[in-house]
This record gives structure tokens, C-alpha cells and sequence, in this order.
């Protein structure tokens, strides 16, 4: 059976995507392999078993664009309104928070956020399926 073991993203600055995910998400650099030209950065914390892998490359100062095709990175929290405080306070800027039901039934609370190169991370409420 696969495992999932990390998904990765390009990042234009290291040092301001490793102090968001540090302060939104708690995750803290768990390799870092630096090679001639690029740089490969591990972020994980003891609530993970999968990693967030932060691709530097030197020399890049354009945004990358997301196409199409991506998304977001979704997350659990076990307090979806302290969480939405904490990134009000650092000046993230997260969108409203939201509730999604289908035939009267709570499906999910949750609101987005977005790190430093503009992708989209949400945060859940722990709750059904959202564990």
C-alpha cells in the first residue's frame, strides 16, 4: 500500500515561508538539504506524519504561478476560532470563517488563509470526517 509522505511546494523566499509555517501551522524544519543552486526543506510537527517540503531555488524573485490544477493544503484544528485569532493577530489575513452543511447536517467550519507565495491553506474544525 502507498503511504503518503510529503507534497511539495516552490517557494520565491525561504526565510518568510519557514516563519509562516512556523507561526500558522507550528511546523518546524525537520531536514534541510542544501545543494548547489536550490535548497529542500522538511516541515513537519508531532501531529504530522506527513511532510510539507518548502523547493527554494536561488535566483528566482517572480512569483511561480499555480495554474490551475492546485488547490490547498487542508489541516484539523481542535479550535477553529483560536487559530483564526492567532493569524488575525500575525497579520495573515485569513478569510471569514464559514460553515458548510448539506440537508440541515454540519459538515465542516473552516476558513482559509494564505502563505507568503499565495497558496491556499485551510483550516477545519475537528469534526466528522475532518480528523
Amino acid at each position: 500500500m502507498a503511504k503518503i509522505i510529503h507534497a511539495m511546494i516552490r517557494v520565491v523566499d525561504l526565510d518568510a515561508s519557514l516563519t509562516f509555517y512556523k507561526k500558522a501551522l507550528n511546523l518546524d524544519i525537520a531536514q534541510r538539504l542544501d545543494f548547489d543552486g536550490f535548497s529542500l526543506v522538511y516541515l513537519r510537527n508531532d501531529e504530522n506524519d506527513m511532510e510539507l517540503e518548502l523547493t527554494w531555488n536561488e535566483g528566482t524573485t517572480e512569483p511561480y504561478t499555480h495554474g490551475t490544477g492546485y488547490g490547498h493544503i487542508a489541516v484539523a484544528v481542535d479550535d477553529l476560532d483560536a487559530e483564526y485569532q492567532n493569524l488575525v493577530e500575525l497579520n495573515y489575513n485569513p478569510a471569514e470563517i464559514k460553515e458548510f452543511s448539506r440537508e440541515g447536517i454540519l459538515l465542516a467550519k473552516f476558513f482559509f488563509v494564505q502563505d507568503p507565495d499565495g497558496y491556499k491553506i485551510e483550516f477545519l474544525q475537528r469534526h466528522g470526517r475532518y480528523q
